[in-house]
């Protein structure tokens, strides 16, 4: 069988990696030229540059004036452990693992705090049950799952008048997503998602109720210094005024104000959601045209705009079997990858064998548009192999 040929066109960047994602159009190293480099970060000059990315943070996102909002380590994953340790325990604890992240928070709570939680659990590509969560015990879950493609389409499933708190990670879906704050009091994510960033560093978010569960609350185990985020039964303030637990790259937070300030040059939250959506548009548009793919999420209401997730449907993979199906994705990726048409677009590690591509708002829809046809290329070129010349 011949080999197609090869699309004319070519995306003019080919960063579709779900994290680090691409950076925002126009991005130079130059526009870090203002960084506070070789100084303290608890210098005037660098608890300033911390606190102006904490303040237009809240701008840019629309976060609550009474909710705070400080600079962790360990990217998302630093800040939710953080929330984890510091805050569960008094109440019962349910989890949404629909996802290889919300399944990692299982871990943490169930494996290494202990705590007996009820965890709602769903295949890749669904929601677990939201009619089970329980507005009297502490719900842990991701906003959008990065590994899966799927989102929760709202927040309607957690209680206005619930007594434990709703601890949302939310990384893959902060400046992409509403996210509805009245519902939520513990809101994590990393700039190196949507805003395309660079990695390291999480961001966390306490509502007034998070707040007071943490002073009220002196957890069972030994609490490492990186998680702890208070000082004799009160909150330690400083962390959401500009100062870290630990020191930051002032280089990494530079690039996180350079983000936020085209952000907001470009219309802030409403266009960073457009932008989004206009990305999972164009993949839809092409998905509903090529019968070869499909996306990994069932239901359109819960499919991502940021970590599109898709699976190979054509009765010729799907009849090689779990181990077959994993190395022609394997090799899809690759050849594209070989190609200089899209980096890093293999399906996360733990989930079903596929592609993903990450249509946050840094990337171009165009470029996006111009990749749909080396996507159908690649797979033609691969599956000739099973098709007698």
């Amino acid at each position: 069988m011949t080999t197609p040929a090869r699309p004319a066109m070519r995306p003019a960047c080919a960063n579709f990696s779900s994290g680090p994602c691409a950076k925002r159009p126009g991005w130079t190293p130059e526009n870090l030229r203002s960084a506070v480099l070789g100084r303290s970060h608890r210098s005037k000059v660098g608890k300033a540059r911390l606190q102006a990315a904490i303040d237009q943070t809240r701008e840019v996102l629309g976060v609550p004036a009474d909710y705070l909002i400080g600079i962790t380590p360990g990217s998302d994953t630093g800040a939710v452990e953080m929330a984890l340790w510091s805050l569960l325990g008094p109440r019962p604890v349910q989890l949404l693992a629909f996802e290889s992240f919300g399944k990692d928070w299982v871990t943490d709570v169930v494996n290494q705090l202990k705590l007996p939680a009820e965890v709602l659990d769903a295949p890749y590509g669904e929601l677990p049950d939201l009619a089970r969560v329980r507005p009297d015990a502490d719900l842990v879950f991701t906003w959008n799952g990065t590994t899966s493609g799927v989102r929760v389409p709202n927040a309607d499933f957690i209680a206005t008048d619930r007594e434990g708190l709703a601890i949302c990670d939310a990384t893959s879906a902060a400046f992409a997503q509403d996210l509805d704050w009245a519902k939520l009091d513990v809101v994590t994510f990393s700039w190196q998602k949507v805003l395309g960033g660079e990695g390291a560093h999480g961001v966390l978010i306490l509502s007034p109720r998070a707040v007071a569960r943490a002073e009220s609350h002196k957890p069972a185990w030994p609490m490492p210094k990186l998680f702890r985020m208070t000082k004799g039964g009160k909150l330690n303030a400083d962390i959401f005024e500009g100062a870290t637990i630990n020191t930051p790259s002032m280089l990494c937070v530079e690039d996180y104000l350079d983000a936020l300030k085209w952000a907001r040059s470009i219309g802030g939250l409403a266009e960073l959601q457009r932008r989004a959506d206009a990305n999972l548009a164009a993949l839809g548009e092409w998905v509903e045209r090529s019968a070869w793919v499909d996306f990994l999420a069932r239901d359109q209401a819960t499919r991502s705009n940021t970590s599109v997730c898709l699976k190979v449907v054509d009765p010729r993979v799907t009849g090689l079997g779990a181990e077959g199906q994993a190395d022609f994705a394997k090799r899809l990726a690759s050849l594209l990858e070989k190609e200089g048409v899209a980096l890093d677009i293999g399906g996360y590690r733990d989930a079903p064998p596929g592609l993903r591509i990450w249509c946050g708002a840094t990337v171009e829809t165009d470029d996006l548009i111009a990749l749909t046809p080396w996507l159908d290329w690649a797979f033609a070129s691969l599956a000739s192999e099973f098709t007698p010349a």
